[in-house]
Parts: C-alpha cells; sequence; structure tokens
C-alpha cells in the first residue's frame, strides 16, 4: 500500500476519503449507544452495564488477533485501556441514563477541541486552519443541539458525558503516539481486555451481583459490545492510525448527529429547527475536513512518525474495509 506522502494527488485524496470513512464508522457506531443504553439497557448497574459492553469485545477480537502484549505494551495497554475503555465506558453509560439521547451525544462534540489540544502537546501536531475552522462551524453546530434543547438537564450526566470526552481524546492521541507497527486490531483487543476486566471487578465490589438480562437486554448489549464497541473502536483507531489527529476529531462530530438522529427517530425525542441546522453545520464541518489539502502531518516533523511498516498498513486495512 502506498503512503499518503509518497503518492499521487488522486491516489492521496482517495486514500483520505477512505480512511475518512473508515474513522466515520466509528463516531457512528458510538453514538447509536446512548439511544440503546438510554432505552433498552437496564439502569442502576453502570459498572456491570460497562463491563458486559467491553469485555466480550476485547474477548473476541483478542482471539482474532492472537497476540498478547510484549514489553511496554503491557503498562500502555493498562494506560490506554483505563482511559478509552474502562473509565470511559462507565462515565458514557451514566450519562446515557441521566440524559436525553440526543445532549449526551452532543456533549462529546467538544472532543475535536480536547483532541487538537491533546496532539499539540503530545505529538505536536499542530492543527491546520482547515481544521481549526471545521472544528468551530461544529462546535457552533453542536451549541445549536445542546442549547435547544427540551426539558431539564441532568447536571451529574453532564459532568459524567464532559469527563468521558476529555479522557477519550487524550487516550486517542496516546494511541496514535504509540504507534510501533501492531495492528490497530490487536491493540485495540488489548485495551477493550484490560478495561473490561477493571470494570469487572469494580462491579463485582461495588455492585454486586450482575443485573437479569431479558433477551430484549441481552441483544442490545450484544450490539453494544461487538458492533458498537469492537467494530467501533478498530475503525476509530484506524482513522488516528492514517490521518492528522485533528481531521479525525472533527470526523468524531457524527457521534453527536447520530446520537441526536437516532434519539428523534427510535426515542421520539423533539428536534427544533435549531437543533436541525445545528446537524447540518456538523455535517458541513466533517466535509470541510476532507475537502483537498494534506491528510497528515510532513514527514519528519517534530514528534510526528513516519510511514508505517507496510504489514502494519495492510493489516489495519483489512480490519475494516
Amino acid at each position: 500500500m502506498l503512503s499518503m506522502e509518497t503518492s499521487s494527488g488522486p491516489r492521496r485524496a482517495w486514500l483520505r476519503v477512505r480512511w475518512s470513512l473508515v474513522a466515520a464508522v466509528g463516531p457512528v457506531a458510538f453514538g447509536s449507544t446512548y439511544v440503546v443504553t438510554h432505552h433498552l439497557l437496564p439502569g442502576g448497574s453502570p459498572l456491570w452495564g460497562s463491563a458486559i459492553r467491553a469485555l466480550p469485545a476485547g474477548v473476541v477480537l483478542l482471539l482474532v488477533a492472537r497476540r498478547l502484549p510484549r514489553g511496554s505494551w503491557w503498562w500502555r495497554s493498562v494506560v490506554l485501556g483505563t482511559l478509552n475503555m474502562g473509565i470511559f465506558f462507565c462515565l458514557v453509560y451514566v450519562a446515557a441514563q441521566l440524559l436525553p439521547s440526543s445532549v449526551a451525544a452532543s456533549l462529546m462534540s467538544l472532543s475535536p477541541i480536547a483532541i487538537a489540544g491533546a496532539a499539540w502537546l503530545l505529538l505536536r501536531e499542530r492543527p491546520t486552519p482547515r481544521v481549526v475552522v471545521a472544528a468551530a462551524v461544529g462546535g457552533a453546530g453542536v451549541l445549536l443541539i445542546v442549547g435547544t434543547a427540551t426539558g431539564a438537564l441532568d447536571g451529574w450526566g453532564i459532568a459524567a458525558s464532559v469527563a468521558s470526552m476529555v479522557l477519550s481524546s487524550v487516550g486517542a492521541v496516546l494511541t496514535k503516539r504509540w504507534q510501533d507497527g501492531t495492528p490497530v486490531l490487536t491493540v485495540t483487543a488489548w485495551q477493550l481486555v484490560v478495561g473490561g476486566l477493571e470494570l469487572l471487578v469494580a462491579a463485582a465490589l461495588i455492585e454486586g451481583a450482575p443485573p437479569a438480562l431479558s433477551v430484549t437486554e441481552s441483544l442490545a448489549f450484544a450490539y453494544v459490545s461487538l458492533v458498537a464497541t469492537a467494530l467501533g473502536f478498530v475503525c476509530w483507531f484506524s482513522g488516528f492510525r492514517h490521518l492528522p489527529a485533528g481531521a479525525v476529531g472533527v470526523i468524531g462530530l457524527l457521534n453527536p448527529v447520530t446520537g441526536v438522529t437516532l434519539g428523534v427517530l427510535a426515542g421520539g425525542e423533539v428536534l427544533t429547527g435549531s437543533q436541525t441546522l445545528g446537524i447540518g453545520l456538523v455535517l458541513a464541518s466533517v466535509a470541510l475536513v476532507n475537502a483537498g489539502g494534506r491528510t497528515r502531518p510532513r514527514q519528519g516533523a517534530p514528534g510526528t512518525p513516519g510511514p508505517e511498516p507496510r504489514v502494519a498498513a495492510s493489516s489495519s486495512s483489512s480490519t475494516c474495509t
């Protein structure tokens, strides 16, 4: 597979669009979890709910990868699993239970700013003017979505949503920083297993026995774990491997759009005219970040990794395409 730095202009543009579409699977899948959690999963057991989401997904991916961590990947997996999966899933579960699906998803829209800031600090990856403008447009759109939401909003739910956004943004950038050619599917499996085990222990100690699940709840957990988590995170991290972190952060705005849309279509939530305009601005920002220009930092720029080994690129490509 040709790298974006050495391929021709049309080829580079196609690769940008391709990996943007792959990355978009993640936030669309994540956005769907809000309405599923809010309407189909049991409340009152956020730790068990998060453990059931993370651990089965991690075990399935680990069976596919058939590889355990080595060397520094043991402690890296603990750090990333805690940030991206463990604490993150618990906070998302709490937010989804306490807030309308549209609002819980929309608060995650601050992630482009958090991701761009973390990438600047940890990767020395400066956001391009196009990414900054796209993030501003998308942020304005989400402000319209959240600011015109109907009904009272739970303060703890808002705090949980914002905290989960910050932790996952830092975790995603660290995942990009530590890439070394290890396939995306493998790294994702390690994180999910670590986060799932952390949540399992915490759930058993704090919440006691797991909740009894109906057939509908079991099917909902299967979707959240295997599709919205296993598939979603592999595609999401694949985007970070092949695109600048700031650009992927803007693509992540599809998370609130999906949450709002499903909240209206499946959850019976009311969508105002201002919220419709906000969705339009978010979609425009995603289109803007993919409209021409470079998609990766210059090779050899300080703090940015060079082209990946071909075998690593092939492994991550075959996972989601």
